[in-house]
């Protein structure tokens, strides 16, 4: 444990008075960005993550953690270029249910993410798949249950699914042991742990210990609270459209007619000629010579 994580770690050694205050405006503003604190794995460190900055790191292999909510879904994301650390980019096709692609996408690679030609083995690096597995967790630590944070926990295909050894499971797997001993995994301290034969990120999950009854019902609150909700929705920020995506959408122009009077000076009525439909009159829209033509006169 590094020395600067040492006063946040599972909040054992805040002070009870601190615990439950409600940040100031002066902390608010300095922090930055969303205020959003989010759990990294980034290098196979343990990192905390507050308005989009770094505030701490645990060096530890593992980190006792109580899962309060979990999306309902696993979702997919797809990067057409490679993914640079770091880097704010909305995925160009991504989906919160796993089974067709947001209507925000920019580019929806198909009609549903079961027939997605990024779907299929060898379509990413080496076998891998182009389009990736995502599960969004709201968490709090340990010994912070009571009076903590909730924190944003998002996980990779290789710390859902799988096969474990021994108390070193994947948590899908994870979860199914606890389901069928009648154990939810809102109702215990789950231990995450780095896999050092992972050459990428890898956790793995086991349980430490029963929740006891003022943790429960903390945690009960913690998880159907907005924050949670928050922690849990899969969201990106549509990115805007290349000026060749972008629709040009030309508008004709009104114009003006003249009344023609029933009658001529002498009196004599006048015969009208009948109008050309305006859709038989096709306007057609002006070439990129035009336009280019336009902006140099």
């Amino acid at each position: 444990m590094s020395n600067e994580m040492s006063i946040f770690k599972n909040g054992a050694d805040i002070p009870a008075h601190y615990r439950d205050v409600e940040l100031s405006a002066t902390t608010k503003a300095l922090m930055g960005g969303s205020g959003g604190r989010r759990i990294s794995v980034r290098g196979n460190i343990f990192r905390m993550v507050v308005g989009g900055q770094e505030v701490a790191k645990n060096d530890d292999r593992s980190m006792n953690i109580v899962i309060a909510a979990a999306a309902p879904k696993t979702s997919r994301h797809y990067y057409a270029a490679v993914y640079q650390e770091g880097a704010n980019v909305s995925p160009n096709c991504w989906s919160a249910d796993g089974d067709r692609p947001d209507a925000s996408c920019a580019d929806q690679q198909a009609s549903s993410c079961a027939v997605c030609p990024m779907n299929i083995a060898g379509s990413g690096q080496g076998q891998s798949r182009a389009c990736r597995f995502s599960h969004k967790l709201a968490v709090l630590l340990e010994n912070d249950v009571l009076n903590g944070e909730l924190y944003e926990l998002s996980l990779a295909a290789t710390s859902l699914f799988g096969k474990g050894e021994g108390t070193k499971m994947p948590l899908m797997q994870y979860a199914k042991l606890l389901g069928s001993h009648g154990m939810n995994i809102t109702d215990v301290v789950t231990e995450m742990r780095f896999d050092t034969d992972s050459a990428t990120p890898k956790l793995t999950f086991r349980a430490v210990r029963p929740l006891e009854i003022a943790e429960l019902e903390a945690v009960r609150i913690h998880g159907n609270s907005p924050e949670a909700k928050l922690a849990i929705t899969q969201t990106y920020t549509a990115p805007a459209k290349s000026a060749e995506q972008e629709e040009l959408v030309f508008v004709q122009p009104k114009t003006t007619t003249t009344k023609v009077p029933d009658k001529n000076p002498a009196g004599e009525p006048v015969v009208r000629k009948p109008a050309k439909s305006a859709a038989a009159v096709p306007v057609a829209p002006p070439t990129m010579e035009d336009v280019l033509a336009e902006w140099g006169s």
